[in-house]
């Protein structure tokens, strides 16, 4: 270990974020550039701990206390090598991710952690300044596999195939692929030509993308204009294996009275057109905030990407409703060390402006002509004196942040896939699913979750498909197996 007293040396600096008025008045990312001496002090403040918890707390597995000592010493190209290992897209997680590996960090349990996520970004970007990130191409295997979906589990399998040689076809809907990572994530928190230069390089080693197409049910319905359409079933004559990573895209409703009103929008079509208008792809969206009163409904990460694109769209107030109770400012004493720490936290949507308001629910919408205009509210907590009473809360604009409740059923039904009790893709220890030669990974499995386990599913469930198609792999284990609770 380089710096075995840096934690002492050190204290925690996270980076530091553009000031409020003059990132509102664009898309780009928020966050300040960091310096060389910042990160090899920051870095150095990992302890090399004998049991690395934050390894183990990381679905990727990814070796944390390695790369954290390289860049302490300033050998980021070693460091680069080290993180690649695990994690095909440091750049995304980096950026993305919530970090469980920092809530495991043994320097937590009496100070802050290791910032692990700014050091792992911070590598990522080098990686491609430096001209590290190649293409890894490999002998072909003459075996062929189609990738539904070009989300973090699509892509992360899609590369891991190619890698071992086999011709890679992915399969999506949208203009361009990336799936929630171009549509869903605003561009302060991921610019486009971030997803871009990586998709280049799964292009230049061999994986192919058809975009704007759609893998349907019926040979009765009909695709939207411009978008082609493919038969589900046909994908099973066409390629030797098929991999569904369609993700947990159907939005959980709220069927209250008022539901049908105009104005009122789920978060990621809401999302999904303002990122279409930042590619130039359409000139107005549907649901524009601009002037207007905004209520968010839902309190998590998705709506506060709502949040923060809200503000950047000009509203004129925007209010964020949780049904939760707010959580503390500091981890309680039924949350220890080094459980995931469950307090109040800040996103930089929250830090330019809005109000926060926690325990409620709506329920009922209040419209005008048709249009919604308001809703009303009761407190969550059931029992409660003050239920009788909702209180109203103006909105000319409602966004529904409410997740997800799992795949959508078009592909699932067309090739007869049997799927859980909570209505996702059932898949044995291999990740094969009912159907032969199909196998699955990524929220279409778990359910809506993180994208550091989309792309660590995405990675094992190539093994997987490897493996039955050659008898063997030389792909790097995962080390995620299915987890069989989830079945």
């Amino acid at each position: 270990m380089g710096r075995p007293k840096g934690f002492l040396e050190h204290g925690r600096e996270d980076a530091s974020r553009r000031p409020v008025e003059v990132r509102l008045r664009d898309w780009r990312e928020v966050y300040e550039p960091r310096s060389d001496a910042t990160m090899r002090n920051q870095a150095g403040r990992c302890m090399d701990c004998g049991i690395p918890f934050c390894h183990d707390a990381c679905p990727l597995g990814n070796l944390v206390p390695e790369w954290s000592d390289l860049v302490s010493r300033d050998d980021w190209s070693a460091a680069d090598e080290r993180l690649h290992a695990t994690n095909n897209f440091p750049e995304f997680t980096g950026r993305l991710c919530p970090a469980p590996c920092e809530g495991a960090c043994v320097l937590g349990i009496d100070d802050e952690p290791v910032t692990i996520e700014r050091v792992e970004l911070e590598i990522a970007e080098r990686s491609f300044a430096e001209g590290w990130v190649v293409p890894i191409t490999a002998a072909r295997t003459g075996r062929s596999v189609a990738v539904v979906g070009s989300g973090p589990a699509g892509l992360a399998c899609a590369q891991q195939l190619s890698r071992a040689g086999h011709d890679v076809t992915v399969f999506e809907r949208a203009e361009a692929p990336g799936g929630l990572l171009r549509y869903g994530i605003p561009a302060f928190k991921l610019e486009k030509s971030v997803v871009d230069r990586r998709l280049d390089q799964l292009a230049a080693e061999g994986v192919t993308f058809r975009c704007g197409t759609s893998v349907e049910t019926s040979p009765h319905t009909a695709a939207p204009d411009g978008v082609e359409e493919v038969r589900a079933a046909a994908l099973l004559d066409q390629f030797d294996a098929v991999v569904l990573a369609t993700g947990s895209t159907v939005p959980r409703d709220l069927p209250i009275e008022g539901r049908g009103l105009r104005g009122i929008a789920f978060a990621m079509d809401y999302l999904r057109t303002s990122n279409l208008v930042g590619e130039g792809r359409l000139e107005v969206p549907p649901h524009d905030a601009a002037g207007k009163v905004v209520v968010i409904v839902g309190g998590g990460d998705t709506g506060a990407d709502c949040l923060g694109t809200v503000h950047r769209q000009g509203a004129r107030s925007v209010t964020q409703l949780e049904i939760l109770e707010s959580p503390p400012s500091s981890r309680g004493e039924d949350n220890p060390w080094p459980t995931w720490p469950v307090i109040l936290r800040t996103s930089s949507a929250h830090e330019e402006g809005g109000l926060r308001r926690f325990g409620l629910r709506t329920v009922r919408f209040v419209g005008e002509r048709d249009k919604v205009v308001g809703l009303e509210v009761l407190p969550a907590t059931e029992g409660s004196e003050a239920a009788t009473a909702p209180r109203a809360i103006a909105a000319e604009l409602v966004i529904l942040a409410m997740g997800f409740v799992g795949p959508e059923p078009a592909v699932l039904d067309a090739l007869d896939v049997e799927r859980t009790g909570r209505g996702t893709i059932a898949v044995d220890a291999a990740w094969s699913t009912s159907r032969p030669r199909v196998f699955a990974c990524g929220d279409a499995v778990r359910g809506q979750s993180l994208i550091v386990w989309a792309i660590a599913e995405g990675r094992s469930c190539a093994v997987a498909v490897d493996r039955a198609l050659m008898g063997s792999t030389e792909l790097p284990a995962s080390v995620v197996p299915y987890q069989a609770a989830l079945a």
